[in-house]
């Protein structure tokens, strides 16, 4: 497997490129055509390769999903699905607060009309007591993509996989806190255009504190 990971970076191969046959393989890089069918199987489950039948092998687009989905079995399996699903939300806050420079640098001046709509949305679900996960994943997406980072798109729609896998098993939030989630998406989303970077931390800190605290104050979950 390292051979033909060495392989691709030698040969500066991007998603989508062709790789050469099996046999073609065997003899540039002197192997059996077992190792190079065992690193091929292996190098796909990583999503690093895509095996098409009849078409051949091609370096894939090298996404996060073996990542995501070996932590969501993770927190799944865990004897604890309350403390994975903060270490999640922890580290959704973290990225957050992380790039708040950025994302204000890059958003200051400017007036999203998508993602104020977005926020319009989650405002009034809340207050029908109704939660609002698609609009919550479409506001912080666009927030990061002002950054201009596909690695940090990615880390932020894994975080936000793994969380939705949890997300089931805790209870109801009560409509108060949902209120206060949702207006501190726009509070993120208004000092981000206002350039204030503290204001946009504050925000943030708002955003994912009565998530934070409902899950500090729930006993331990055994599986």
């Amino acid at each position: 497997m390292d051979v033909i990971e060495q392989y691709i970076i030698s040969k500066g191969l991007k998603p989508g490129d062709p790789l050469p046959t099996e046999a073609r393989l065997c003899e540039d890089l002197g192997v059996s055509r077992s190792s190079v069918r065992e690193a091929f199987r292996q190098l796909q489950a990583l999503d690093i390769v895509a095996v098409h039948q009849g078409r051949g092998t091609f370096v894939s687009d090298m996404s996060l999903r073996p990542l995501v989905k070996s932590l969501v079995i993770r927190a799944s399996l865990g004897t604890d699905n309350f403390t994975s699903l903060k270490e999640v939300v922890e580290i959704r806050e973290v990225l957050d607060v992380g790039l708040a420079r950025k994302i204000v640098e890059s958003m200051e001046g400017t007036r999203h009309e998508e993602l104020h709509s977005i926020t319009d949305v989650m405002i009034a679900k809340a207050e029908r007591g109704e939660s609002f996960p698609d609009e919550d994943i479409a506001f912080h997406r666009g927030l990061m993509q002002s950054v201009g980072n596909a690695l940090v798109e990615q880390l932020m729609s894994a975080m936000w996989i793994i969380h939705m896998a949890v997300l089931p098993d805790l209870p109801a939030g009560d409509q108060t806190s949902m209120i206060a989630t949702a207006r501190a998406h726009r509070d993120m989303l208004l000092a981000s255009e206002a350039g204030d970077v503290e204001g946009y931390e504050a925000a943030v800190d708002a955003h994912y504190a009565p998530l934070l605290r409902t899950l500090g104050n729930l006993p331990s979950q055994q599986n």
